[in-house]
């Protein structure tokens, strides 16, 4: 009996360079957490100036990671526009159900498309991983129905392997602790406004600061203090 082929994580890295260079000019879907951080700067590698990570400023992003995200995007002079998302302003959203984040995304997508449309851009990416693929991610339907691609799930690469490969690039992101959104704080069913993702904002900084992550922890203590 055959032993089948075990692909190396260097062979997965060289898979996801050849994929990116592949794309032509390219919108990241950014957010700052440690896939979609490392999906920029590997696309900036790769691209150069023909990719721009995009990331939304929302009312259910917190503020420390906004500015976060934009710090990492700075250290290693990616490309980076932020723009301005308006799923607040439906009723699909604002109803909190279980595909609460598939209109999220949908909406991400439909301002990034007409981003590409203005600014001469081919592709958009973002930062799902093969382990994603066993979750419930509505998502994902959204990137789907967009066209959008998925450049680390093509290479074969684990939420451990995204890591590994931060890691040995020397990125600060590789160990950085998943968040989701400040939306997700509120239970299905109860209607997301504006104003409850700030409330729950106090929630998300003491959950990451019982973490005790290390300099993730420091850096929600002083964002509390600024």
């Amino acid at each position: 009996m055959s032993v089948p082929d075990v692909i190396s994580l260097e062979q997965k890295r060289s898979a996801l360079e050849q994929n990116l260079q592949t794309l032509g000019r390219t919108l990241i879907a950014y957010s700052g957490g440690t896939d979609s951080a490392f999906l920029a700067w590997a696309a900036h590698q790769a691209l150069g100036e023909n990719m721009l990570a995009v990331i939304a400023d929302s009312p259910s992003l917190a503020r420390f990671q906004l500015s976060d995200a934009v710090a990492f995007a700075k250290e290693h002079t990616i490309p980076l526009d932020v723009v301005r998302t308006n799923e607040f302003e439906s009723p699909d959203y604002v109803r909190n159900d279980g595909r609460r984040c598939y209109h999220c995304k949908d909406e991400l997508f439909t301002v990034m498309e007409a981003f590409g449309r203005q600014h001469g851009f081919e592709t958009i990416a973002y930062g799902v991983n093969v382990d994603d693929q066993g979750d419930f991610r509505p998502g994902q339907s959204a990137a789907a129905q967009h066209g959008v691609t998925a450049p680390l799930l093509h290479a074969g690469l684990s939420k451990a392997e995204v890591r590994e490969l931060a890691r040995k690039a020397g990125l600060r992101i590789w160990d950085k602790p998943a968040s989701a959104c400040l939306s997700s704080r509120i239970e299905y069913g109860r209607p997301v406004t504006r104003e409850k993702p700030s409330h729950t904002a106090a929630l998300h900084q003491a959950e990451a600061a019982r973490r005790g992550q290390g300099r993730w922890a420091r850096i929600r203590a002083a964002w509390r203090g600024a």
